[in-house]
């Protein structure tokens, strides 16, 4: 049984992944929260695949900024917070009939917003040639 746990959260972790890279270019797909179950399923099942996404130069920096708390870049999150509203607002007004159900994805969208724009928000300075990060900052 701890044989098919363990596959079973690599493979979803790995979809989770899949879909997450397919985020970076795709709008409607969120990187962030996928990229973070990946690494939970990971850090469940191959510390050799965890170590491998947190120390990935182009996704791992999501990871470890979310986990040691930096917080979530701006356009993360002005770009979340407008897809979820774009989505949730066209479901809302053209595919769900029931009022009930409006009322509750206007709570759902509300949540998560809330959630979103909690986090901490990181700012990258840059250097006067503005090439590379000196350091980074958060701000609350």
């Amino acid at each position: 049984m701890n044989y098919l746990k363990k596959v079973l959260l690599i493979i979803c972790g790995s979809i989770s992944l899949g879909i997450g890279i397919l985020g970076v270019v795709l709008p409607l797909i969120p990187t962030t929260p996928l990229l973070l179950l990946a690494a939970a399923c990971y850090i469940r099942s191959s510390e050799r695949l965890y170590k491998w996404l947190i120390q990935n130069r182009y996704f791992g920096s999501y990871i470890r900024n979310y986990r040691e708390g930096k917080g979530i870049p701006l356009k993360a999150k002005v770009m979340g917070v407008s897809l979820i509203w774009l989505s949730m607002s066209y479901t809302i007004i053209f595919v769900v009939p029931l009022w009930i159900i409006k009322i509750v994805l206007t709570f759902v969208a509300a949540y998560f917003t809330w959630f979103i724009l909690k986090q901490k928000t990181l700012c990258k300075s840059t250097d006067k040639a503005g090439s590379k990060p000196l350091a980074s900052q958060t701000y609350k």
